[in-house]
């Protein structure tokens, strides 16, 4: 029996294998955007863009709520309640805070004459802005779920598993801005 409970301990919970394959495509997909917004780069119609100040204090945001989930998790694991509850909500406002940040940015990318129509790469920046913008917003709907189920009174089982799922998918989306903050910035 007790070789039994050591290999059930090996091995990876569903949901965190499905988060991992779920990374995993999605970091494929934006490779594949990445690659062709490099390609299509070249034509002569292209027209570049200034990245907004407003992207690095959505970048420092996003960096923030990394710490606070990290720290987050660490408060649920050693069963600090009140601490984890402080650091969820800090997580989730700043996960909402980095949406608005973003709208603005691109409101004034937007502005500056990149549209979504035409020859000019719009198209590119704004698919992949917001794909990633579309995995933020769930992540933070994730968050916000996370937030209700710590202030809940009907919910007392402790289950690590759901805060561990939402931190490296939390990881992964600060990571994934953080990547294509460097790529726009290197291709203007």
């Amino acid at each position: 029996m007790r070789v039994e409970a050591m290999e059930q301990r090996k091995r990876i919970h569903p949901n965190k294998f499905t988060m991992w394959v779920a990374i995993a495509s999605i970091t494929m997909m934006f490779a594949g955007l990445t690659s062709a917004y490099i390609v299509k780069r070249s034509q002569p119609s292209w027209t570049s863009f200034e990245m907004p100040v407003i992207f690095w204090y959505s970048t420092a945001v996003m960096l923030a709520s990394s710490v606070t989930i990290y720290l987050a998790l660490k408060a649920f694991r050693e069963r600090e309640r009140v601490k984890y509850r402080q650091l969820i909500t800090i997580t989730a406002v700043l996960g909402v805070a980095f949406v608005v940040l973003q709208y603005l940015g691109f409101k004034e990318i937007w502005a500056s004459g990149i549209s979504f129509a035409g020859a000019g790469g719009g198209q590119f920046l704004y698919i992949i802005a917001g794909l990633h913008g579309l995995h933020v917003v769930g992540g933070v709907i994730a968050l916000i779920v996370l937030f209700f189920k710590a202030f809940s009174t009907r919910f007392r089982n402790y289950n690590p598993v759901p805060v561990e799922v939402m931190s490296t998918y939390w990881h992964f989306v600060d990571l994934l801005w953080l990547y294509l903050m460097v790529f726009f910035m290197l291709l203007q």
